[in-house]
């Protein structure tokens, strides 16, 4: 009997090392964090990396650093964080595109669902429907009329094919039963700038871009692409409105190497839906048009599948190829 229990507390304690090992240290974090943003700085998702960083940074003692990485459409910054080490000391702060979009779309050197951790949902930002004053429709059932009117004669402008504003387009024209022409540019100020001079028909684009011109009166609103309606515009219905089950949004979220301790994963995560619950803090993501929204690890990585689901039939249907 003393020699059964010898054997059995040798063996614990020569495993302890080993367990202590694997546990994250009881003082992360001890120094910076990077949080790798695929946008340049003044983007829509660069400025809630940003609020979160601060509001870290506050939370914590330790300075949670913004590494901009704009190029190849966010393929830089997604295979920096997907071959970081796996310790918390460097995270990212995804977009809808850059985990289930382009994916699908050409080939990308990581995956999402393979090298990132899931950490938790930041916010999103529904894109707006809008167009030009002279177009004969103000909202959604008036714009998908005139476009069974006049088949093949409108146009919707993107920001170039496969962007998630040209996804909202062919959405729309699948789940309304509409042809209209998509027009491509590179990059979305080109064809706003269209929309608003009368040279292009209607688009979509991030609300805080579009509702000033919508109140100046140089661009109307129609729909917005969110599951319900905007606090930003809440007199614009929901696309959802007409035609139930659109969504057409940009969203962000917060992930991790694969393979970081999920003590810390929680950790992080604790952090971002305490502040996401502050009032205060709320208000500010939803002045820079941002409508904040947390989740656990496991609801962001549902999210994530249930978007690629998505997104997959959207992209087969439309015969979108695009080869890099």
């Amino acid at each position: 009997m003393h020699k059964s229990l010898l054997r059995a507390l040798t063996a614990i304690l020569s495993c302890t090392p080993a367990v202590a090992l694997a546990q994250p240290k009881a003082d992360y974090p001890s120094r910076p964090i990077r949080i790798v943003v695929p946008g340049s700085a003044g983007s829509a998702n660069d400025f809630t990396a940003r609020a979160i960083a601060q509001r870290f940074t506050e939370a914590w003692g330790q300075q949670m650093v913004i590494d901009n990485r704009s190029g190849a459409g966010g393929v830089i910054a997604h295979e920096i964080a997907a071959k970081a080490n796996a310790d918390g000391y460097t995270l990212i702060f995804s977009t809808s595109a850059g985990l289930v979009i382009n994916p699908l779309l050409f080939k990308v050197p990581y995956d999402s669902f393979r090298d990132l951790a899931p950490v938790s949902m930041g916010s999103i930002n529904p894109q707006m429907l809008f167009a030009h004053p002279s177009v004969q429709a103000n909202n959604v059932p008036e714009l998908i009329a005139l476009a069974k009117q006049k088949p093949g004669q409108l146009n919707c402008a993107s920001a170039g094919t496969g962007t998630p504003n040209h996804l909202g387009c062919e959405l729309l024209k699948s789940m309304a039963g509409i042809n209209f022409v998509h027009v491509p540019y590179k990059g979305a100020t080109p064809g706003f700038t269209d929309v608003v001079a009368g040279q292009m028909h209607f688009m979509f684009n991030s609300i805080p871009a579009v509702l000033p011109m919508v109140k100046t009166g140089k661009l109307k609103a129609l729909g917005v692409g969110g599951p319900k309606r905007s606090p930003a515009a809440p007199t614009v219905p929901a696309i959802a409105e007409t035609l139930p089950g659109f969504e057409c949004v940009n969203w962000y979220a917060m992930l991790a190497p694969a393979g970081t301790p999920a003590a810390i994963i929680s950790k992080i995560n604790g952090e971002m839906v305490k502040m996401i619950a502050d009032p205060p803090f709320a208000q500010r993501l939803l002045d820079m048009g941002s409508e904040p929204l947390s989740s656990t690890p496991a609801g962001l990585a549902d999210h994530m599948r249930k978007e690629s689901d998505r997104w997959a039939r959207v992209i087969k249907s439309a015969g979108i190829k695009i080869e890099r």
